[in-house]
């Protein structure tokens, strides 16, 4: 109201030049009339004195008829003082319509915004409205449009001249009533009321519009609205209404993204619920009145809005961009959802761990999503990646990329022998793609999985056999072990959907001491090792060797074996040869035995005869004498020597007569006969006299 008041002044100012103005048009129309019957008339000088009279900015017209030269009205037939009754005419013809007739003049890019300033049957307007629609006093619902509108007096009325509204392409403009129907209390904003986008404030307030924030919207374009009523905020004035900018703009998705909705009017969301359900028919949106007249309900919302350009309030809906859901290849992913229908099993009776929904219900979905982007509302339900590929968990300190065995370390077992040692495990497991709800349904994550399954299974399993058994034969019969723990694993993992793969056994750290004695004892193995081998190596060196020479005398060698060849014939031969003498010389021998037994038998029986006659003694004498006939056994030496007290020449003669003997040709050695025994020698006797003599030997 102020500023209406205030620009009052101004109104009248416009009328003083909109007066001004039509006594032009005026003194144009007279002169036109005047001149009909002059012989010249200049028009262009009129227009000029017209022009230069008549400024906009001047309160009064300035028209000087003695500025015009005598000679020009003397030509037109019009005598200079005769031109005042024409201009207080044409004063009259305007002024009067000003004032009495109340012209206001409209552009065509302007808004006449009317305050009534009294009303003569006194009516005032009702409590709590601030819009006059039934001739009240003060402003009014109507607006001026361009053009001339008459009966806008003065003294009665005030007319307020505003720019049109134009909100630019790319760009919504928010409108706040200051008069309707007050909003229910479930609600924050305005509802759409058909009213020409606010610019037929009569219909606005008629039809129950309701006075604050409005639901809807301008969009681009130009409009003539009633500025009294409908605060317009754009993109220009957003910052003096504490508001962005950025939120007057049209809503962008991006084509990778997808658009979180949250409403910030309607019903509130059902106990149990955390998003408000799907409406059909509000145009994502865009359509606030459908969206509440459909139930729509406040807050978080099942629907999301896809990649596009969308005309949404601010002060109704708030979008959060997210990415879409990727599901990578090797991968697929687990719905669970926390908002649909009422929960309904369909996993069957033998799956007895958790329940499985069909799509679009509460709960795990019994069917899974596979590779690719998913426009899914992040916020309502829950993805799991379940790879399908091989996975391999470590028990070590090596971590694999999908690092669910992060957590996991080497185990540490105990032998039956009372050593402690670590032991490093890796599994390959596998779920499939249609058992990956199942698996997520009774464990929650694949994290879960590896910590309260496998984890405990593959732990208690290894520590309890190796109790079992000392840490050698651990260490020794590995690879039983290992497929012992394979058939195990693969067992106990079937229970819960998941494939075991392998098992497989990686370092075992036994004690140091006890690592120290067998690696000792390794060495000393590998050292006997390298010695055979060395053994080896030499026996093959004088293999080659052998062979070597063998090759050198390869000739030589064909001329012994055939040397051998003939050796052996010629062995054979002699060996036949002397099995035949062999053979002669027996029967000869026993031809001879035989003969010298009988000769014996003979001799024998002889000697018996001999003994009988002669008698043992006789007998024996006879047999001396003639053996020693037989062979000339002489009885007397050859030489003899004598001493004869004391002196030597006895042996001396003795010596020298048996050199001369020798060399006078009478040794037995070369001629084979024993020399005449010579004569005795007499000799003395003597006490001290010796005999030597040397007998022939048979």
């Amino acid at each position: 109201m102020k500023s209406f008041a205030s620009s009052f002044g101004k109104s009248k100012h416009n009328k003083f030049v909109h007066l001004a103005a039509s006594a032009v048009a005026a003194l144009a129309l007279a002169s036109g009339i005047n001149t009909a019957n002059a012989a010249t008339i200049k028009t262009p000088k009129a227009k000029e004195v017209i022009s230069v009279s008549f400024q906009p900015s001047q309160t009064q017209p300035n028209i000087n008829p003695l500025a015009i030269g005598g000679t020009e009205y003397q030509a037109m037939g019009i005598e200079p003082f005769a031109l005042i009754p024409l201009i207080l005419f044409g004063g009259v013809v305007i002024f009067v319509p000003l004032v009495f007739g109340g012209l206001v003049v409209i552009g065509e890019r302007e808004v006449g915004i009317v305050v009534k300033k009294f009303a003569l049957t006194g009516k005032g307007l009702p409590p709590g409205r601030f819009i006059a629609l039934n001739g009240e006093a003060g402003l009014q619902a109507d607006t001026l449009a361009p053009g001339w509108h008459w009966g806008h007096w003065p003294w009665q009325y005030s007319v307020k001249k505003e720019a049109v509204v134009v909100v630019p392409q790319g760009q919504i403009a928010l409108i706040v009533a200051a008069d309707g129907a007050s909003n229910p209390p479930e609600r924050i904003l305005g509802k759409i009321v058909e009213c020409d986008n606010f610019q037929d404030a009569r219909k606005f307030l008629t039809k129950g519009g309701e006075k604050g924030r409005q639901m809807s919207f301008l969009t681009a374009g130009t409009y003539r609205i009633n500025t009294a009523l409908f605060k317009v905020i754009t993109s220009a004035n957003a910052s003096s209404h504490g508001m962005n900018p950025e939120q007057l703009r049209v809503y962008s998705v991006l084509s990778d993204k997808v658009g979180i909705v949250t409403t910030l009017d309607g019903l509130p969301i059902p106990p149990g619920e955390i998003a408000g359900p799907v409406i059909e028919g509000h145009d994502n949106f865009q359509n606030g009145q459908k969206f509440l007249n459909g139930g729509g309900r406040r807050g978080l919302q099942e629907q999301i809005l896809l990649s596009g350009s969308w005309n949404l309030n601010p002060w109704l809906v708030q979008v959060e961009q997210v990415p879409m859901t990727e599901i990578p290849i090797g991968y697929v992913g687990v719905v669970i959802s926390f908002v649909g229908q009422d929960q309904e099993d369909v996993s069957g009776a033998a799956f007895t761990h958790g329940n499985l929904v069909n799509p679009g219900h509460k709960g795990v979905w019994v069917e899974p999503l596979y590779p690719g982007k998913q426009p899914l509302n992040s916020r309502i339900m829950k993805i799991e990646l379940v790879p399908t590929t091989n996975i391999v968990l470590n028990w070590s300190r090596r971590t694999e990329r999908h690092s669910y065995d992060a957590q996991l370390a080497s185990l540490t077992v105990r032998s039956r022998d009372g050593f402690a040692f670590d032991l490093e495990v890796a599994q390959i497991i596998h779920v499939g793609a249609l058992d990956a709800p199942k698996v997520i349904s009774r464990v929650g994550s694949m994290q879960n999985l590896v910590d309260h399954v496998l984890e405990p299974t593959i732990g208690n399993y290894f520590r309890n056999s190796a109790q079992n058994c000392t840490v050698l034969d651990f260490l020794t019969a590995r690879s039983e072990r290992q497929t012992e723990a394979a058939d195990y694993i693969k067992t106990a993992l079937r229970a819960y959907y998941v494939q075991a793969i392998d098992t497989l056994i990686g370092d075992i750290q036994p004690p140091a001491t006890l690592m120290q004695t067998q690696t000792d004892r390794k060495i000393a193995e590998e050292e006997r090792k390298t010695y055979e081998v060395q053994q080896m190596a030499q026996t093959q060196r004088q293999q080659l060797v052998r062979e070597t020479a063998l090759a050198n005398i390869q000739q030589e060698m064909v001329s012994s074996e055939q040397s051998v060849q003939i050796a052996e014939l010629k062995s054979q031969a002699a060996i036949k040869e002397a099995n035949g003498q062999a053979e002669a010389t027996k029967l000869k021998a026993l031809a001879e035995a035989e003969g010298i037994r009988a000769t014996g038998n003979a001799k024998a029986e002889t000697y018996r005869t001999g003994v009988q006659a002669l008698g043992m003694q006789g007998y024996t004498a006879m047999q001396l004498m003639q053996i020693i006939g037989d062979r000339n056994v002489r009885l007397i030496p050859d030489i003899m020597v004598g001493g004869n007290n004391g002196t030597s020449n006895g042996l001396v003669d003795g010596l020298l007569s048996m050199i001369l003997w020798n060399q006078t040709g009478h040794n037995p050695n070369k001629t084979g006969a024993f020399p005449p025994p010579p004569p005795p020698k007499k000799s003395e006797p003597s006490n001290g006299s010796q005999i030597i003599g040397e007998l022939p030997k048979e």
